[in-house]
């Protein structure tokens, strides 16, 4: 297991344990039980999805996601007319409480957690937000979805870029969460050991997507 690194969020330098040595409770668990504890925080997390989703964040096998979901207690959902799944104790979870916006690091992994049909919440922005490997850049989020992008500049400033119509409203919500972003990065500047961490500068000797090279400058 990798725990804490060493030092700051900068360091790359991780401790590792054994996880029968790690603190805390650390019960073994048949390989089924273990399955479906994945299978319902993964629910939790990312929920409703569809089963396909859930394989493919896996790598299981459809008859391993059955095994999986038959021993939750779930509920069948429409996901705009694809079959999904949800965890039932959700059911009742308070709606959202309005639109929100939010700024996202590169490799955040709500990206690979929504499953592997991504048009709904990313559309048609893939080309300008993912690099050559498949890998995220630093994205712009409106109420769920993903709007735009933005970059860390050499000289402090958080340019963000949407690259769609947003509206008002979002428009008015992207300065102040990029003021917050630059006040978080200014307090802790050091630059990170391994450059594709949440706080970083383009970093030439890496794929970058094509929108992060060009607000980054």
């Amino acid at each position: 297991m990798r725990g804490r690194p060493r030092g700051g969020w900068t360091s790359s330098q991780f401790t590792w344990s054994a996880h029968r040595t790690s603190p805390g409770p650390a019960a073994a668990l048949p390989i089924h039980g273990a399955r479906a504890e994945l299978a319902r925080r993964w629910l939790h997390g990312f929920g409703p999805a569809s089963r396909a989703d859930l394989q493919w964040w896996t790598g299981w096998t459809a008859g391993q996601v059955k095994q999986a979901l038959d021993q939750l207690e779930i509920a069948e959902v429409d996901l705009d007319g694809t079959p999904g799944v949800m965890l039932a104790a959700d059911e009742d979870a308070p709606p959202a409480g309005g639109p929100w916006a939010a700024l996202l690091p590169a490799l955040d992994p709500r990206r690979d957690g929504l499953g592997r049909d991504r048009a709904w919440y990313v559309g048609e922005h893939a080309p300008a937000l993912f690099d050559r490997s498949g890998n995220i850049g630093p994205t712009a989020w409106w109420d769920g979805r993903i709007v735009g992008g933005w970059a860390h500049r050499k000289d402090g400033e958080i340019a963000v870029r949407p690259l769609e119509d947003i509206g008002a409203e979002a428009s008015a919500a992207s300065p102040p969460r990029a003021q917050r972003l630059r006040e978080w990065i200014v307090a802790d500047p050091k630059t990170p050991e391994n450059p594709r961490n949440a706080k970083t500068l383009i970093h030439p000797a890496l794929p970058h997507p094509p929108l992060e090279r060009e607000l980054a400058g």
